[in-house]
């Protein structure tokens, strides 16, 4: 494979990923080709199975590729790094920690100096909105709380990539609007690029630039529907018409595969 520059942040090139399933071999990806541009907000939806944390996981380097290659800046992904921030849906805080110690885990194992450690806490909590919350411990904290703060988490150590796994997945309705525009506030400031993995066709649309539609038996790409909506999303665009058209676009696509599926 070859490793020039790609004008893409991260490449999915030809990449196939099988593995044992019940001591059955089992094909999860089969030839997905896809490239996320720097800065780039992008969801993957499609039916259980399809191969989209499969997809993630070899994006974090928790997996590698049975065939083809997946790089980031042109380079193979060779396994975990920081540079490759990944939220899950379970918040995965350590109960003994504080909000703030939680969020600077990841500095002081990467042997950031204490006033520099400060600095960069001080900001995340600014940034997702706990300042206040500091020094809580996570089992006081609410759901969209303990996910704000695997997100700061995650955004000390200045990654150049997140990876979030259907993050609000386990939070209310209420909660989860409002965790989709919490991130949208933070991606906007900074603009890194973000694979988000969800099963909820209106959240897919609300957040991204592009919707990837998978299909399974075994996960390929369906189809790649382009969210020509403006940012800052709000209320409105949700409600619009242009909105609801594309939304429903992304739920044929889902719901209506003309492939089969396993």
């Amino acid at each position: 494979m070859s490793s020039l520059p790609s004008p893409d942040k991260i490449v999915f090139d030809a990449v196939t990923c099988s593995f044992e399933l019940a001591g059955q071999p089992f094909l999860a990806v089969d030839q997905v080709s896809l490239g996320i541009a720097d800065g780039e907000f992008v969801t993957l939806v499609g039916p259980s199975g399809c191969g989209k944390s499969t997809l993630m996981n070899l994006a974090a380097g928790l997996l590698e590729p049975s065939a083809g290659e997946v790089r980031l800046d042109g380079r193979a992904i060779a396994g975990p790094s920081p540079e490759r921030g990944v939220i899950f849906q379970q918040y995965a805080l350590f109960p003994w920690l504080t909000v703030s110690e939680n969020i600077e885990f990841g500095l002081t194992i990467n042997h950031t100096p204490k006033r520099e450690r400060d600095a960069i806490v001080r900001k995340c909590l600014d940034l997702v909105g706990l300042g206040q919350f500091a020094h809580a411990l996570p089992k006081t904290l609410s759901g969209g709380m303990k996910q704000r703060c695997a997100i700061a988490r995650a955004y000390a150590v200045n990654p150049q990539i997140l990876l979030m796994d259907e993050p609000f997945g386990a939070l209310d309705a209420l909660t989860r609007v409002k965790m989709q525009d919490q991130l949208l506030d933070t991606w906007t400031q900074d603009k890194r690029t973000v694979m988000f993995i969800t099963h909820d066709v209106e959240e897919a649309v609300y957040l991204a630039n592009r919707v990837v539609v998978m299909a399974a038996g075994p996960g390929r790409i369906q189809q790649i529907i382009p969210v020509d909506l403006p940012y800052p999303r709000t209320e409105a665009i949700r409600l619009s018409e242009a909105f609801l058209q594309i939304k429903n676009a992304v739920w044929r696509a889902v719901y209506h595969q003309t492939t089969p599926l396993a």
